[in-house]
């Protein structure tokens, strides 16, 4: 999964230049959370099994910060029918965040949670009670708010809902698992 070539406008997008993505994996220009995505289409690519597939991603752009869109996978094959190369084509959401605004950026010592924070966390996405979760982690109810209220002013949530949302939208969680869980590059 090594990019072998790029256009200016693929590579402008990740805030590189064309050689200087070159060589990388692709998924070094994904967040954390897309590899285990992607590695199944990948594979059915690389199987025979689909010529294409598109599926959302988030990319980190300039400076780390983060972008959603679509990328479209396209297997391509030499003349026997083998494949040759897969081209990744990557189309960046229209309505992107103002970057000027600051909310879609992140800085990546903040976005470090402890231990007890993200098992909070993972326990409210599950939609687990202050109850549960005090029982489960062996903390006071207070113990449990005041961690969620940590995590709601660190990520400039208002409530629960969106505290979830936003650490989705952040690919703090993981994809496609029941009940989700954080990813490790979050934790410290």
């Amino acid at each position: 999964m090594h990019i072998v070539a790029a256009e200016h406008d693929f590579s402008r997008q990740f805030g590189s230049t064309s050689a200087d993505i070159c060589g990388r994996s692709l998924y070094d220009l994904l967040h954390p959370s897309s590899p285990s995505v992607l590695n199944r289409h990948f594979n059915r690519l690389s199987e025979g099994r689909c010529n294409r597939f598109a599926e959302r991603m988030v990319g980190l752009g300039d400076e780390g910060r983060a972008f959603s869109g679509e990328l479209t996978g396209i297997a391509v094959q030499n003349t026997t029918g083998l494949l040759a190369g897969i081209v990744v084509q990557v189309r960046p959401d229209a309505h992107a965040p103002d970057t000027d605004s600051g909310e879609g950026v992140v800085d990546p010592g903040e976005r470090l949670l402890s231990k007890l924070d993200a098992q909070v966390l993972e326990g409210v996405a599950g939609g687990a009670s202050t109850v549960q979760l005090a029982a489960r982690l062996y903390l006071s109810r207070q113990g449990v708010e005041y961690h969620v209220g940590l995590m709601l002013r660190k990520l400039k949530a208002p409530n629960r809902a969106a505290l979830v949302a936003r650490a989705h939208s952040m690919g703090m969680l993981t994809v496609g698992q029941w009940p989700p869980r954080v990813l490790p590059d979050f934790i410290k």
